[in-house]
Order: structure tokens, then C-alpha cells, then sequence
């Protein structure tokens, strides 16, 4: 498989490498889900700090092999990542560059693939993953702003703006969600057509609208429904629900939908 043999040359380079103590793999690796699709995920713990120093980054990624494109990951608030695209073999690949004490704080236990005096080990075992799970009473407090904010696009007429914005719907809410019910760490839509039953992926597909004002008044009103239904499941008494917000949000859902 091209993950590992690439994960493998990558321990032979970085093992040469005075400034990296270890080199780990995370994501697919872990959970042994590798496939001829997945992407690498690959942790550089180093001495002194490079994450964050693109041109730094950039040298270590070109080490490893035919670099064809290489940027930081702030779009996913991660300025210590560098995305790459690799070739021969094409491959993306992305390296977190870390230090020991980075290292501590993580979101999932990589496998270390080499480990040159045994830190990252002990780091591993005197600390704890964590990921982080989304805040119910946060969704809760914007869910009927967001609904509202559609309704707007939808009844100007921007339809492609409203099309995106249930991706966003169900990226921030109702994936995760859904992966809290069925005890998945809630990575947004990830892997949802293996994970979910029948009956809640097709709940969520019924919230893809096509383009057009009809199917979008009614892919958003599936998607009110479907909150509704985990806010009941998942949520406790402790989450203050907001019925004002709620109620004059559907008021005007059906002003719109009468238009």
C-alpha cells in the first residue's frame, strides 16, 4: 500500500535527521482503515519548533520526496500542518510538525512509527486524548438564527448560497449529532455512509436539495426536523432550549414558503 510504504521512507529520512526525535501516524492508520482512497497523516516531533515556518515545513516535505504542492492548514485552524500532494507515487500526505511538549496535547494516539529515545512513548503514556466534542447548548443557541438566515437566501433568490448553507447545516450540527447517537467521535460528515443506520443517513440525504426554491424550502424543513429529533434524544434539561427563537423562525418559514 502506498501509505506505507511512503510512511516508511519517510522513518528512513527523518531518522538521519538530527532535529527529529520521532515520527508517529495518526488518522486511517490507527484505526486500520487504510484503503487505496485515504489521504497519510503524519506527526514530525522535533527538537526545536519548525510548525508554523512554511519555508521549514516545506524543506521537510521536499526530504520525503517529489513535492508538488505544499500549504499550511489554517483553514482548519492548524498553522502547524502542511498539506501536501506528493507524486510518483500521487499521494496526499499531512505532516504535523510538533514538539515534545506539543506532542502532549492531542485529539486521537497515533501509532509511533520510530522514536529515537523513547520521549514520545513516555509522552503518550503521561497524557490523554481528547477529542473535542461539539457544545449542545451553542448549536442550540444558533440553530434558529442559522434556519432564519437561509430563509432570507432562499427568498431572495440565492439559491446557491442556501444550497451551501445546509452543507454548513449539516457539517456543524447534524453530522456530529448524528455521530454522538451512534457513540462515533463527531468528525461532521465524515464516513457517514458506513457509520449511521440506514434510516438516519437517509434522513440526512433528504436535507440535499436540488436547485431550486422548492426542493430547498423543503430539504431545510427536513433539517429542521431532523435537529428536532436529536435535540430530543441527546440533549438533557441542562440546555436551555430557545422556543421564542424557535417559533418566530418557523413563522417565518411558512411566510416564505407561502410567497
Amino acid at each position: 500500500m502506498i501509505q506505507k510504504l511512503f510512511a516508511f521512507k519517510a522513518v528512513e529520512v527523518f531518522k538521519t535527521n538530527s532535529n527529529v526525535l520521532g515520527l508517529a501516524a495518526a488518522g486511517s492508520w490507527i484505526t486500520d482503515e487504510l484503503d487505496e482512497f485515504s489521504d497519510l497523516d503524519l506527526v514530525v516531533v522535533t527538537k526545536e519548533k519548525i510548525g508554523g515556518n512554511l519555508e521549514q515545513m516545506r524543506l521537510y516535505a521536499k526530504s520525503l520526496g517529489i513535492l508538488l504542492s505544499g500549504f499550511t492548514g489554517e483553514h482548519v485552524g492548524e498553522p502547524r500542518v502542511l498539506i501536501c500532494l506528493f507524486d510518483d507515487p500521487l499521494l496526499h500526505v499531512d505532516l504535523k510538525f510538533v514538539t515534545l511538549e506539543e506532542f502532549h496535547s492531542r485529539v486521537e494516539t497515533p501509532a509511533i512509527l520510530f522514536d529515537t529515545e523513547g520521549q514520545l512513548d513516555k509522552a503518550l503514556k503521561n497524557s490523554e486524548a481528547i477529542f473535542p466534542h461539539p457544545d449542545f447548548q451553542w448549536i442550540e443557541d444558533r440553530f434558529w438564527v442559522w434556519i432564519h438566515y437561509a430563509l432570507l437566501k432562499i427568498g431572495r433568490g440565492e439559491n446557491l448560497e442556501a444550497f451551501d448553507f445546509l452543507s454548513f447545516l449539516r457539517m456543524t450540527s447534524l453530522g456530529p449529532l448524528l455521530h454522538i447517537k451512534n457513540g462515533n467521535l463527531p468528525k461532521g460528515v465524515r464516513k457517514v455512509e458506513a457509520m449511521l443506520m440506514d434510516t438516519e443517513l437517509k434522513k440526512l440525504t433528504l436535507t440535499i436539495p436540488n436547485y431550486e426554491r422548492s426542493s430547498l424550502l423543503s430539504s431545510l424543513n427536513n433539517a429542521v426536523s431532523l435537529y428536532r429529533e436529536l435535540r430530543e434524544e441527546l440533549f438533557d434539561e441542562k440546555i436551555k432550549l430557545n422556543r421564542d427563537a424557535e417559533v418566530r423562525a418557523m413563522d417565518y418559514f411558512k411566510e416564505i414558503s407561502d410567497k
